[in-house]
């Protein structure tokens, strides 16, 4: 059985989060019940809730705390531009030395555009889900100020995940963001999810599966039209869909139908940027040459909210030529390019540079997919484990050999979570009862090796309860 949740003592933080707070992500009539696990500090790859006790953060938080949950050098950045300057905004041609730092700095680290020529310009916002809400609003507006209004239909693919305001949910392909919210909105599609191993097909290579989503993609967009559609949205690896890493030969076949058809890609590089998957971008580690790319999360290791939309010099001309007309371009948020979450952001590139974060990935990553494999590979609850660079996934299942998933009403997934509180780590179940694993990039491999013990042990007292309940020949 499950572990018992702490009781809710009256008056204590537990029961007054339940009296006051609505969580994001929650159920919440069983958060009513069970009260929060309240996290009181961090310190490196670890977290520390109110009794003391320690965890070791598996998913950075929210995929964000790239370096961890301490550093001195983003404190005093932050203290620093909040003495000199707390508050300017970016509208009417107003502007700041962080903000044009940070632009520059974004600019000369991105990846090729489509054509091969350098990004061009950087707009900030808040959050992930407002920077893929603002890209979709640039890629309509760029079309009607080049004469082609009929082109605004946007792909993104099931299980894809790109944020939760009303526009970047619908371009999210999770059940979950759309019931009961009536999403998606109109002139949003999915195509087919890049997982090579419930996807593909009794004696079909990861290159002809490739061929098979390219050619999914290739009907949508003629079933729709052509002229009608405008973009694709795309991780590089889908994260919270459950970490699907795309197969062999993906990329160059998708990015072959968009080019076809003149249709705008998004990189979605929230999760998968600033070394992530072994390269500073996940469109180095996969050839994607994007029109419009999108980050959040580590571009200030999380110590404050900001986000960027990078685009192509002919998205930019398409948006200058708009705002010509009217005057404006009409778009921007009262923190976009804040001067303190700025700043702490180019302090974050810059230690990212100093302590080379693509190395320190390339040479961690690997130590820690072996070690996971070596650990759950054969486990006889798992189905599979995958993973690029320092991003990973252990996916459960009650039949391994067949491929098969639990009943999502079982909640196997966040039975496991519990458990992994239990044995001090910090677990995130993603659908289908995939296990993400998603370290601040600063861990090392002692911790890799302690992270993965801890969690063998949450999945071995996972397989007893499974056992008792006769779920799973374990």
């Amino acid at each position: 059985m499950t572990p018992p949740a702490t009781p809710i003592r009256a008056n204590s933080p537990a029961a007054r989060d339940v009296a006051y707070a609505l969580h994001p992500y929650t159920d919440l009539r069983a958060h009513a019940e069970n009260g929060p696990l309240i996290i009181a500090r961090g310190e490196g790859v670890r977290v520390y809730d109110d009794q003391g006790r320690d965890y070791i953060e598996s998913i950075a938080g929210l995929w964000c705390a790239s370096l961890g949950f301490s550093n001195d050098r983003l404190v005093a950045a932050a203290t620093k531009q909040m003495k000199e300057l707390p508050f300017y905004h970016a509208f009417t041609g107003r502007s700041h030395g962080p903000l044009i730092e940070l632009s520059e700095m974004l600019v000369e680290r991105a990846p090729l555009a489509n054509g091969g020529a350098a990004m061009s310009k950087v707009f900030f916002a808040n959050s992930g889900s407002e920077a893929n809400d603002t890209a979709l609003k640039m890629i309509w507006y760029f079309n009607n100020a080049t004469g082609r209004p009929l082109k605004k239909k946007v792909i993104s693919r099931v299980k894809g995940y790109h944020g939760v305001t009303i526009a970047a949910a619908s371009l999210t392909g999770l059940p979950a963001n759309h019931k009961l919210f009536d999403l998606p909105i109109a002139g949003i599609f999915h195509t087919t999810t890049p997982h090579f191993y419930h996807e593909g097909q009794e004696g079909e290579t990861e290159e002809a599966f490739a061929t098979r989503c390219a050619d999914d993609l290739e009907a949508l967009i003629l079933r729709e039209g052509p002229d009608t559609v405008a973009a694709m949205f795309a991780e590089p690896v889908m994260g919270a869909g459950g970490v699907i890493v795309p197969p062999r030969t993906y990329w160059a076949k998708m990015q072959a139908v968009l080019r076809k058809y003149d249709v705008m890609l998004v990189a979605d590089e929230v999760i998968c940027g600033f070394g992530r998957t072994g390269s500073y971008w996940g469109c180095q580690t996969f050839d994607i040459t994007p029109d419009i790319l999108t980050c959040a999360k580590a571009l200030s290791s999380a110590f404050l909210p900001i986000s960027a939309v990078v685009v192509s010099d002919r998205v930019f001309q398409g948006l200058a030529d708009g705002s010509k007309t009217i005057g404006t371009f009409g778009h921007g948020f009262t923190y976009s390019g804040h001067p303190v979450a700025a700043a702490v952001a180019v302090e974050t590139l810059k230690i990212y540079d100093e302590m080379d974060i693509v190395g320190h990935a390339q040479r961690v990553g690997p130590y820690m997919q072996a070690a996971l494999k070596a650990r759950f590979g054969a486990h006889p609850l798992v189905g599979e484990v995958r993973g690029i660079g320092m991003v990973a996934a252990v996916e459960l299942s009650p039949d391994p050999a067949g491929r098969k998933n639990f009943d999502p009403a079982a909640k196997i997934g966040p039975r496991l979570v519990k458990y992994g509180e239990k044995h001090g780590i910090i677990l995130r179940s993603t659908p289908g009862d995939s296990i993400a694993i998603s370290p601040p990039l600063v861990m090392v491999e002692n911790e890799v090796d302690e992270m993965v013990e801890r969690f063998g042990r949450a999945v071995d007292d996972l397989a007893v309860e499974l056992r008792r309940e006769s779920l799973a020949a374990v």
